[in-house]
């Protein structure tokens, strides 16, 4: 037992002296990025490492992985990234901590060499610039400085073992410990409250500024030269927990891969349109706003959405057709392809027919009667019928260059997708919710299908197996909108049953029932759903 317990107690004094080691560089590095994002603020959005190591792990990160995530969390998933950097970030200060432990000076140098490399990430983004180096710099340099005062503080020499203490190095006293201690928790102590701080201060200044900028913008809306169709009260099949016909701008959702929204004001935007064209044009937002603006209700879609999911959504947009801006250009005859670019780097590869064809494609400057808000592209972005948004709807769009697809590849084709994406029939149920109780025999299975630029012309339900039964529709608006259905269902007996879902285009395609995986073009199959009569 002897052997055991002396194992054991090795053990418990390797972790009771490594767990200090890595507080201290874990408060180091949490020194380093709460001065840096707190100093962001004052410099462009992406000048923040977390959010110029974020945008890079996301760039990084395999198409599959990436849509795994999104499938899986929705709209939540820059969050769950946060989350993992800031535990992978802890582990990797914690082994930097450790290292201190011993060498002071190489861990010291090892977090300025982290934070060297976050500038170079911070200065390599299309949206920084030099001077945005400038908060890393100082957090590194507070980062560096605070490990091995931390690591100081704490293991002074009388808690070094015999073989590791310098031959001139005085043995300290218990009196002197406790004042080591008290002192380590005083400098741990004002480490943690700065860093916590700052970090919140960052966060709160960008929340705050990004609401003040969203109430102040000034951007005054054209009148439409023609007008949306007006929304009949058809188009509602009024069943509680079928989503509105318009998704209202904050409840609309936001997939992209911007960690920090840009901060493009109209004043300073401008459109560059180039490449395989007769002449270049560029116009700023004076003169866009002066030209003749449409209202349309288009259904925007997200490639990644999962069969029965939720990254969809409905809005009036307002904006000037993208074919009348291409036809001032005018398109080389051999062009297959506009490439558009955001002003934070993200690329998209649209068809040029798409663009230039009789659907509403639109540069748009407003959603739902209102300016673009910052998250959905403020002050312009495309929105394309027809096409999932990964090809299509590139907000804080800067630069259409007219093109090739054998020519040039946006950041989602380079990782495997649909290098055209057109948009799939699909189909989901609301009501009831999967594994709801419902009491009654009379249930009401509603719910909404959508195939823009297409339209849907039926909605199938089977329930229990029993074979497809034709839904009723409500009013179509325009086919690229949703159209929501409902089916009324009675005499179904008390326990457990199942509904199944599938949609039928104008066209005459129906929903697949395959199931298959988003890539590279929208993930397929019949939404099911089992519910319980009582």
């Amino acid at each position: 037992m002897r052997p055991a317990r002396s194992a054991a107690r090795r053990i418990g004094r390797g972790f009771a002296s490594t767990t200090p080691s890595a507080l201290c560089g874990v408060l180091a590095a949490a020194l380093l990025l709460g001065t840096a994002d707190a100093l962001s603020w004052l410099f462009a959005p992406g000048s923040s490492p977390l959010i110029a190591l974020g945008g890079l792990v996301i760039e990084q990160t395999p198409a599959a992985v990436q849509d795994a995530v999104i499938a899986t969390f929705g709209t939540d998933n820059k969050t769950v990234l946060l989350v993992a950097m800031g535990v992978g970030g802890a582990l990797l200060a914690g082994l930097i901590g450790v290292l201190g432990r011993r060498r002071r000076r190489t861990s010291a140098l090892c977090v300025a060499a982290v934070g060297v490399g976050l500038v170079l990430i911070v200065a390599m983004r299309p949206d920084t610039g030099l001077a945005d180096v400038v908060p890393t710099l100082v957090g590194t340099v507070l980062g560096a400085a605070a490990l091995p005062m931390l690591l100081s503080a704490w293991f002074r020499p009388s808690q070094e073992s015999p073989q590791h203490r310098r031959p001139d190095e005085p043995q300290d006293g218990p009196a002197e410990g406790i004042r080591s201690r008290r002192r380590f928790l005083g400098l741990a102590g004002a480490a943690a409250a700065v860093s916590v701080g700052t970090l919140a201060f960052g966060r709160s200044v960008a929340s705050v500024t990004r609401d003040a900028a969203e109430a102040a913008a000034d951007l005054i809306l054209p009148r439409p030269v023609r007008a949306a169709l007006e929304i009949p009260a058809g188009a509602s099949v009024e069943v509680d927990g079928v989503e509105p016909f318009i998704t209202p701008n904050d409840s609309f959702y936001r997939i992209d891969t911007a960690l920090a929204v840009p901060e493009l004001e109209p004043e300073d935007w401008s459109l560059r349109i180039h490449g395989m064209v007769e002449q270049e044009v560029t116009l700023d937002m004076d003169e866009l706003l002066a030209l003749p603006h449409e209202e349309h209700h288009i259904t925007l879609t997200c490639v990644s959405n999962p069969v029965g999911g939720d990254l969809l959504g409905t809005a009036t947009w307002l904006g000037h057709p993208v074919r009348e801006l291409l036809a001032r250009a005018g398109p080389l005859d051999e062009a297959d392809m506009v490439l558009s670019t955001s002003i934070d780097g993200f690329t998209a590869s649209t068809p040029l027919e798409a663009l230039t064809d009789e659907r509403d494609s639109l540069l748009a400057v407003g959603m739902n009667g209102e300016p673009l808000p910052r998250q959905h592209g403020y002050p312009a972005r495309l929105v394309v019928p027809g096409l999932y948004g990964y090809v299509s709807a590139t907000k804080w769009v800067v630069d259409l260059e007219v093109t090739r697809f054998d020519r040039a590849e946006a950041y989602w084709t380079e990782r495997g997708w649909d290098a055209e994406a057109p948009v799939l029939v699909s189909s989901r149920i609301d009501v009831p919710r999967s594994l709801d109780a419902v009491v009654s025999d009379a249930v009401v299975i509603a719910g909404s299908a959508w195939a823009q630029y297409d339209g849907v012309a039926e909605v199938e339900v089977d329930i229990d197996g029993d074979g497809w039964r034709a839904a009723d529709l409500a009013e179509e608006v325009t086919a690229d909108t949703w159209r929501q259905w409902r089916l009324d269902v009675e005499g179904l007996a008390p326990g457990r049953h199942s509904a199944t879902v599938r949609a039928i285009t104008h066209s005459g395609a129906v929903q697949s029932g395959d199931r298959r995986d988003p890539i590279p073009n929208a993930a397929t199959g019949h939404h099911r759903i089992e519910f319980r009569v009582e």
